[in-house]
């Protein structure tokens, strides 16, 4: 189970978005104030109590499911896509968290992606979202860090083929290689909990034609098949060495991208630049983008959301930039 900011976040921050997001110690059991009941009403919120530290703002340590059997996800029911007056909070053109700055969008019209989801739970239930709306691990919702607050989306285990609509009213997930933290019953009802994570497609919603099919955008375009399928060995940093694991036909693979570029030949430097500092399995995959050629430059496919996350660190240690996770069948 993932969730993904784990430092301090000013209060000037905490206007912007990420007020539920903090580091691992916490206070003593006792000394903030008792959680919102399990299904109780959402007028019932805990103050994000912006007095004390990231450290000291919740009532345990680690995130985790609710002290109770597991729940019936058939008998939520999905939120209804509408269109909502964007939050007051939350909704800053830019804001930056450790070290990085988000851009939010001014519309969600056409966000198509794929990448990796982790999800949030107990620790933060009652508490303010960035939208200070109060959070609820019970409800179908969804942390993001540049979608419009509240939005709302489609997200589709690329596994398994569940799917759950959310509405998007926190940031977040801030670990790198996460694009959405799901709440506990969204996980639940697409088959990311209690793994973790998993490889996702988020589909924003337009309110106004709910049951229309977005065009593929650059994020899911699909690229040409690459040259090897076989997925890369778990241990990091090498990758040198061919894996035990195969890919099976149809199932969504892994890829990291170093860069994508309109002259193949820019890509092909790129390719060499890599391999220089002893980057392997680096490919070109090519794809038409908006009536052109886009040449993607990636590394993978990778086995797993630990070799892609071992694997960042590497490239980022190599002096090869943020590497972005990618998503192909």
């Amino acid at each position: 189970m993932t969730r993904s900011a784990v430092a301090a976040v000013a209060l000037t921050l905490l206007l912007s978005g990420c007020a539920s997001h903090a580091p691992t110690r916490s206070t003593p059991v006792g000394t903030l104030p008792a959680p919102a009941p399990v299904r109780g009403p959402r007028s019932v919120t805990l103050p994000p109590d912006t007095a004390r530290p990231q450290s000291e703002r919740y009532r345990q340590n680690a995130d985790n499911g609710p002290n109770a059997p597991p729940i019936d996800v058939g008998k939520i029911p999905e939120p209804v896509p509408k269109n909502e007056p964007r939050s007051r909070f939350g909704n800053k053109q830019s804001y930056s968290v450790l070290g990085k700055t988000y851009s939010v969008l001014p519309n969600a019209q056409g966000y198509v992606e794929r990448g990796i989801a982790s999800w949030y739970g107990n620790k933060f239930h009652g508490y303010m979202t960035s939208s200070f709306e109060t959070y609820d691990m019970y409800a179908f919702s969804a942390a993001h860090k540049t979608l419009p607050l509240p939005s709302f989306a489609r997200v589709t285990n690329l596994d398994n083929g569940k799917s759950v609509i959310v509405r998007v009213n926190d940031r977040g997930p801030f670990h790198d290689n996460r694009i959405i933290d799901l709440s506990y019953a969204a996980a639940v009802k697409i088959g990311v909990w209690p793994k973790g994570t998993g490889l996702v497609e988020v589909r924003a919603i337009d309110p106004d034609h709910p049951d229309a099919t977005l065009p593929t955008t650059d994020f899911t375009a699909r690229a040409q098949p690459p040259r090897s399928s076989t997925p890369l060995p778990v241990r990091a940093p090498s990758i040198a060495e061919p894996a035990a694991l195969s890919s099976a036909g149809g199932s969504p693979r892994i890829y990291l991208q170093l860069g994508a570029f309109g002259d193949r030949a820019n890509a092909e430097r790129a390719v060499v630049a890599a391999n220089k500092v002893g980057l392997e399995h680096v490919d070109i995959q090519s794809v038409s983008v908006a009536g052109r050629t886009v040449h993607r430059v990636r590394v993978g496919p990778l086995a797993d959301v630990e070799a892609a996350d071992a694997m960042t660190a590497r490239i980022e240690k190599l002096g090869l930039g943020a590497a972005r996770v990618a998503i192909d069948r």
